[in-house]
């Protein structure tokens, strides 16, 4: 079975829990977000586009694989 492991590529991206900086939520995002997120309650920044991989601005609670 490790064989298979090293022929199959696994996925770059991610989804993740990020927590807002101003007011604490916790929101699921993209790791490679295409459009800026928001968060839902404050409406702050919390992933900006950056060509690939997105910048996130909050705090990575989870990284679900």
């Amino acid at each position: 079975m490790a064989e298979w492991e090293k022929l199959i590529p696994r996925p770059k991206s991610a989804f993740l829990r990020v927590k807002c900086l101003k007011c604490g939520n916790e929101q699921i995002i993209f790791s490679h977000a295409v459009n800026r997120v928001a968060c839902n309650v404050c409406g702050a920044e919390l992933a900006e586009p950056a060509g690939g991989k997105a910048t996130i601005k909050g705090e990575i609670v989870t990284i679900f694989e």
